[in-house]
């Protein structure tokens, strides 16, 4: 199920489901310790009126609108009963400055008559992602709210209406001894008062508004969150006594204020695109965490190979992001993603799979032998990425500061790494995983990076003074792309091969058809873009994946059978890679394509600008995670693209002045 709003503030972050409600909630990291995940945690939002409970969870008898209107990261949520004669707006969000989540709720009665309305709202938690029976929940009467809390993870719920507090609650068990949740309580109106459990525990608050006809009231609901009840608590009462209007009203300033580089990059934009590209640039921002993890999605309903999310940081993914937020000149982000990088760099010089928001290593199904071959669980173009990126950096900020702080301690060790990391037979890079994380080999994208990563290396080496690793990495840059020339491209065929493993001294070639082996190749300096190799390749791309401007979808590869639903495509089109062949158009100064393509992905989001990992080729369904930071990231460079084309705006592209 997509995300249509999320709310972050860089260490308490919310996701917003279909059903207007909670369905993720991380807390103290954006991306790690979700404690509303899983099965039976959904937060539910009900109205009894007339007799009838209805909760916005039943899609059958709710009308809902998403909207960000106030260019800020508040989100805007619209549910119609018309059965009902109600209809809800949210404004959300999550405190710029203080770890609350807050809800402004505006209740319409529609009907002529005056009618006395109950509005519940239901919170389950497993706090700290664990699922064991030891949460705790209780009433607090003299801050008229409800705790829960487990260990150093404590969370207030409480909330306001223009008649008071809530006037009634219950804390109840859900999935144990056959309980369903305390929600069950609320089908008469009435909830039973029942003040603490302990084990999987949830509860529910009731708020009672008598409204005229026509007419409306408004309810203020919060969580807050802290690492103890004391600073839960304290924040409860800040909110409390600030009212969430004026929370709201500070944290929508905030965003404006942070939103400014970003608006003066789309006010150069067609007007077309330049809501959905702030859109996007709140979005990549929900997801990074104020310590310098940058993570994939939030979404925690997509499991990945279905046993796990996609919350992590992936090096390369906030290599990609970081770039177009440097670009716009958010310094801050970028300097504490490669603190962070920094942190989890291996003594050997390489980067891990995926790392947690805390800095720890993720997760992982990469083993350290393949077919005998010992070999580090790695993807060699996160680290390459991350050495190219931060080049790109120093270059546009001159900030020697950066040499000082990243140079010795994690670019040296970096490019030694590579240029260290060569296979004997071909003088190309070892063999690690893939970009898609499936395959072991040396692939042409993960080669083109590492030839573009030595190169800006070897730049930053003479620039500190290191004339010695400026020449070795330059000339391993140089022995690279000889090798390139000779093995990885496919003359029969007129395009790249994926990549090619050495087995048993005999080179085995795997010539499926890889988006990001075309596009790698021109896009970090390995080949020209107007070489015969990748005019050519372009061509077979096109003829095979039957791309044009009235359908520019483009998958990530031949026969890519990830979460396919049609057997006779070549895969689901990928935002990512349909965004490369738009800057690959934007190059060759071919605008009108690159809108084309701008323009497709812009109809393939959701209402609220969110974009997915894929698009189903059957259906044009976006397919979860939704959002993937790393899709908008990719469409709001290809935008900056577009004005640098006119006002010299730094591309990234192995021509760039690093």
């Amino acid at each position: 199920m997509p995300r249509p709003i999320v709310l972050s503030n860089g260490e308490l972050h919310v996701g917003i489901n279909n059903y207007g409600t909670v369905h993720d909630f991380y807390y103290p990291y954006v991306g790690l310790e979700n404690h509303a995940a899983g099965q039976n945690l959904r937060h539910k939002v009900g109205v009894y009126v007339d007799g009838q409970l209805s909760w916005t969870d039943d899609e059958n008898a709710w009308e809902f609108t998403y909207r960000y209107p106030h260019a800020s990261l508040v989100g805007h949520i619209r549910a119609r009963n018309t059965a009902l004669g109600i209809t809800l707006e949210f404004d959300d969000a999550v405190d710029s400055q203080l770890s609350a989540f807050m809800r402004n709720i505006h209740v319409i009665n529609h009907h002529d008559e005056k009618r006395n309305i109950k509005l519940f709202t239901y919170q389950a938690f497993a706090i700290g992602d664990s699922l064991s029976n030891t949460d705790t929940a209780q009433f607090l009467p003299d801050s008229h709210a409800i705790l829960h809390y487990r260990g150093r993870r404590s969370f207030i719920i409480s909330g306001t209406s223009e008649a008071g507090s809530f006037d009634q609650h219950t804390i109840g068990v859900f999935g144990i001894e056959g309980k369903e949740g305390s929600f069950r309580d609320a089908e008469d109106g009435e909830l039973s008062n029942n003040n603490v459990e302990h084990g999987k525990v949830d509860s529910i608050l009731r708020f009672s508004l008598s409204i005229d006809g026509k007419s409306s009231e408004r309810i203020h609901y919060w969580i807050t969150a802290g690492m103890s009840t004391r600073e839960a608590l304290y924040i409860h009462k800040q909110v409390k006594n600030q009212g969430v209007q004026t929370r709201l009203h500070k944290t929508a300033e905030w965003w404006n204020e942070w939103l400014t580089p970003a608006r003066s990059v789309a006010n150069k934009l067609p007007e077309s695109h330049r809501s959905m590209f702030i859109e996007s640039v709140m979005i990549m921002k929900s997801q990074i965490d104020k310590r310098g993890a940058i993570i994939a999605s939030t979404d925690s309903s997509m499991l990945n190979y279905s046993r796990d999310a996609y919350a992590y940081s992936w090096p390369r993914d906030g290599a990609y992001v970081v770039w177009p937020l440097i670009r716009m000149g958010y310094y801050d982000e970028a300097y504490r993603f490669f603190s962070f990088c920094q942190k989890g760099l291996h003594p050997s010089g390489y980067l891990y799979h995926k790392y947690r928001a805390d800095g720890a290593i993720g997760s992982s199904w990469h083993p350290y032998i393949h077919d005998g071959e010992v070999a580090p669980p790695i993807q060699e173009d996160e680290t390459a990425l991350v050495v190219f990126v931060f080049a790109q950096f120093y270059q546009l900020t001159k900030n020697n500061t950066l040499i000082k702080d990243f140079y010795s301690s994690m670019i040296k060790p970096m490019a030694d790494f590579m240029a260290d990391y060569i296979e004997q037979k071909t003088g190309l890079p070892r063999p690690s995983y893939d970009l898609w994380e499936e395959n072991f080999l040396t692939t042409t994208y993960t080669t083109s990076l590492t030839y573009g990563a030595l190169i800006a290396a070897s730049e930053l080496a003479n620039i500190a003074g290191d004339k010695e690793s400026a020449v070795k990495w330059q000339a391993a840059a140089e022995d690279i792309h000889t090798a390139a020339q000779n093995h990885l491209y496919n003359k029969e065929r007129g395009a790249f091969y994926k990549g090619i493993r050495v087995l048993n001294d005999e080179i085995i070639r795997d010539e499926t058809l890889d988006s990001s082996a075309l596009y790698g190749a021109f896009m970090y300096g390995l080949f020209p873009i107007t070489s015969p190799e990748i005019t050519s390749a372009l061509k077979v791309h096109r003829e095979v994946f039957g791309t044009s401007r009235n359908s520019p979808g483009v998958p990530r590869y031949e026969n890519d059978t990830y979460r396919r639903t049609n057997e006779g495509s070549l895969g689901n089109w990928w935002h990512i890679t349909t965004l490369w062949n738009a800057q690959y158009h934007i190059d060759q100064d071919d605008t009108a394509s690159a809108y084309s393509v701008l323009d497709w992905v812009q109809a393939h989001a959701t209402g609220t600008g969110m974009l997915g990992e894929q698009v189903d080729t059957v259906t044009n369904e976006s397919i979860a995670p939704v959002p993937l930071t790393w899709s908008h990231a990719e469409y709001v460079s290809t935008l900056i693209d577009l004005i640098g084309k006119t006002e010299n705006t730094p591309q990234r592209r192995g021509e760039s002045e690093i």
